[in-house]
C-alpha cells in the first residue's frame, strides 16, 4: 500500500490552535463501523454510547518540559529537543538538535544552568545522542519548555491545557491527545454509570508527530517507545472482556501498549490471523508496534481518537481499526475513515491535537 494513499486536504482553518472550554465541550463524532453510519454530538454526550460493563483504557503519560536552550562555547544558540531517556541514571537522551556544527564531541551550556551536554553519537534519522553532566529528568520544569506541536502557533493560554487530566506519569515530548477532552466531572459520571477505568503508560516519542517518508506504508520503520501495563490493569482488561465488556481505548497510543500486550509480548505475530479477543499480558519495556492496514485487531474493541495528520503513522491505525470488519479488503477502512474526514470538515470540525474527537464503535 502506498504512503501517499494517506494524504489529503485540510486548509489550515480546521487546525484547531487553543483547546475547547471547558474540555468536555469539544465535539464527538461517533462513527459505526459496521454500517457506516456517523452522528455528531458534544463529548460530555460519549456516556449515551458506553455502557456498563464497557472499560475505558487510556495512557497517563504526561509531557515533560523536552525543549531546552542551550549555547555553544562560541555563543551560538543551540536547542535540544529532548525525546527518549535512555540511561537509568537520567544522563543520556536521544535528541533533536538545533544549531550549526553540533557533531560528535561538540559540548553545549544549557541557558537556564551550568549543566552541559556533550553530543556522543549521531542516530538514525537525524538523531543526536546527548550526555548531561547531570541528571535532568527531575529538573525540567526549571531548565525546560513544555513544547507544542508545529501546527500549533498562536496558543498563548495555560499550558496545563496540553495535559490530560489524569496524567502521572512523566516522560512524553507530545500528549495523548484523545484524553484532553476528558475533565474531572465527566470521568466521575462515567464512573457513576459503571463504566470501568484503567490506565497504561506509553512515553510518546518522535513517530507521533513524524510523518511516514517511506514511500511504501509496510517499509516505514517506527521509533522504538517505552511502555508499561501493570499485573493489576491486565487482570481487569482480561476479566472485563471475559464478562461481555467492551476494551475502549483512550487514543491510538493506548490502543499500541494493548495490542502490543497481546500480540508481540506473547509471541504473537498481529499480521498473522484475522483478529479477534486475545488476553493481555503485563508488560514494561521498550513498543514498537507499527499498525497499518491489513493487523487484526485482539484486544481493542472501540476507540476514541482525534483527527490526525496526512501520512502519519496515527491515521494508518485508525484506518486499520475502522477496517477491521473488511477483513478481504485492507483498503476498506482507510476509504470509509477518509470519507468521514470529509464530513468532519463539511461539519466543521476542528482538527489534531487541540481539535474534536471521534469514538469509533
Amino acid at each position: 500500500m502506498r504512503t501517499d494513499l494517506f494524504d489529503y486536504e485540510l486548509p489550515k482553518r480546521f487546525i484547531a490552535q487553543e483547546p475547547a472550554d471547558p474540555r468536555d465541550s469539544s465535539r464527538l463524532l461517533v462513527l459505526d463501523r459496521a454500517s457506516g453510519q456517523i452522528e455528531h454530538h458534544s463529548f460530555r454526550d460519549i456516556g449515551r454510547f458506553l455502557r456498563s460493563d464497557d472499560l475505558l483504557v487510556a495512557n497517563d503519560s504526561r509531557v515533560i518540559p523536552a525543549r531546552l536552550r542551550a549555547h555553544k562555547a562560541t555563543g551560538g544558540a543551540v536547542e535540544v529537543f529532548l525525546l527518549r531517556l535512555v540511561d537509568e541514571a537520567g544522563m543520556e537522551w536521544d535528541c533533536l538538535v538545533r544549531g550549526r556544527g553540533l557533531r560528535v564531541g561538540v559540548r553545549v551550556e544549557l541557558d537556564a544552568s551550568p549543566i552541559q551536554a556533550e553530543i556522543v553519537a549521531e542516530e538514525v534519522g537525524g538523531l543526536r545522542r546527548a550526555r548531561f553532566s547531570a541528571p535532568i529528568l527531575g529538573n525540567l520544569g526549571e531548565l525546560g519548555e513544555l513544547p507544542l506541536p508545529p501546527y500549533i502557533n498562536s496558543f498563548c493560554g495555560d499550558r496545563e491545557r496540553y495535559q490530560t487530566v489524569y496524567g502521572r506519569a512523566e516522560g512524553s515530548v507530545a500528549a495523548p491527545t484523545a484524553g484532553l477532552h476528558f475533565t474531572p466531572g465527566l470521568l466521575e459520571r462515567l464512573r457513576g454509570m459503571g463504566v470501568g477505568w484503567e490506565s497504561v503508560t506509553l512515553h510518546v516519542g518522535l513517530d507521533t508527530f513524524g510523518p511516514v517518508t517511506a514511500e511504501q506504508v509496510v517499509d516505514h520503520q517506527i521509533h522504538r517507545e517505552w511502555a508499561a501495563l501493570t499485573k493489576e490493569s491486565a487482570r481487569a482488561i482480561n476479566a472485563a472482556r471475559r464478562m461481555g465488556g467492551r476494551v475502549v481505548a483512550v487514543g491510538t497510543t493506548s490502543t499500541r501498549v494493548l495490542e502490543y500486550c497481546a500480540t508481540a509480548a506473547r509471541g504473537v505475530d498481529g499480521y498473522g490471523g484475522q483478529g479477534g479477543h486475545g488476553e493481555v499480558v503485563p508488560y514494561a519495556g521498550e513498543v514498537d508496534l507499527y499498525i497499518y492496514p491489513g493487523y487484526g485487531f485482539r484486544a481493542v474493541d472501540a476507540l476514541l481518537t482525534n483527527f490526525h495528520l496526512p501520512r502519519s503513522s496515527l491515521l494508518m491505525l485508525v484506518s486499520a481499526f475502522v477496517g477491521q470488519r473488511h477483513a478481504q479488503d485492507n483498503d476498506a477502512g482507510r476509504r470509509t475513515l477518509f470519507e468521514t474526514y470529509e464530513v468532519a470538515k463539511a461539519e466543521g470540525y476542528r482538527f489534531f491535537s487541540f481539535g474534536d474527537a471521534m469514538l469509533i464503535v
